[in-house]
């Protein structure tokens, strides 16, 4: 089996991926938006951490998080948060007897990419990656053109000005 390694860190903020595992033609998670919002924020009333930024495309997410001082527990609300999100759904995917012995849904992959953020410099590049994924992924021309992200909250604070990455910097 392979050693997975971790970097917990209590206190820690965090940058985050995490998949669908059927990612082709898949738009579960923007479908459920409001389903997802919900899991998300009842994991986080019972697991608190503050969310610095997030965006929801169709079929993954990233997300920057920040643990409370004494707590470096971020996989017990990943398994919250995947877990709330299928059993609220519908049982229409096509499990494989695998995951049917580990009595888990076909919805996430298993795993999910974190790294520990290790200075204001990674900080600030990943929140950047964050907010440009749905332009990078050809969704939309404009950052401000997504719904599903922490951009609009930013801009509402002075963070990032409206046409951030408005798709016309070249001209």
């Amino acid at each position: 089996m392979p050693d997975y390694r971790r970097a917990w860190h209590p206190g820690g903020t965090y940058f985050f991926t995490v998949n669908l595992l059927q990612r082709q033609g898949n738009d579960l998670l923007t479908r459920h938006i409001e389903l997802l919002r919900a899991v998300v924020k009842s994991v986080c009333q019972r697991h608190p951490f503050i969310i610095h930024g997030w965006v929801v495309l169709p079929e993954h997410l990233h997300c920057v998080i920040e643990l409370p001082p004494d707590d470096a527990n971020y996989a017990t609300r990943w398994r919250l948060i995947k877990m709330g999100f299928f059993k609220a759904l519908p049982r229409t995917e096509r499990v494989s007897a695998v995951r049917t012995r580990r009595r888990e849904r076909g919805i996430w992959q298993r795993r999910y990419w974190e790294h520990l953020i290790q200075d204001e410099r990674d900080y600030r590049a990943h929140m950047d990656y964050v907010h440009i994924n749905p332009v990078k992924h050809g969704l939309v021309e404009c950052v401000a053109d997504w719904p599903y992200s922490t951009f609009h909250r930013m801009v509402s604070e002075g963070i990032y000005p409206v046409n951030w990455a408005g798709g016309n910097e070249g001209s």
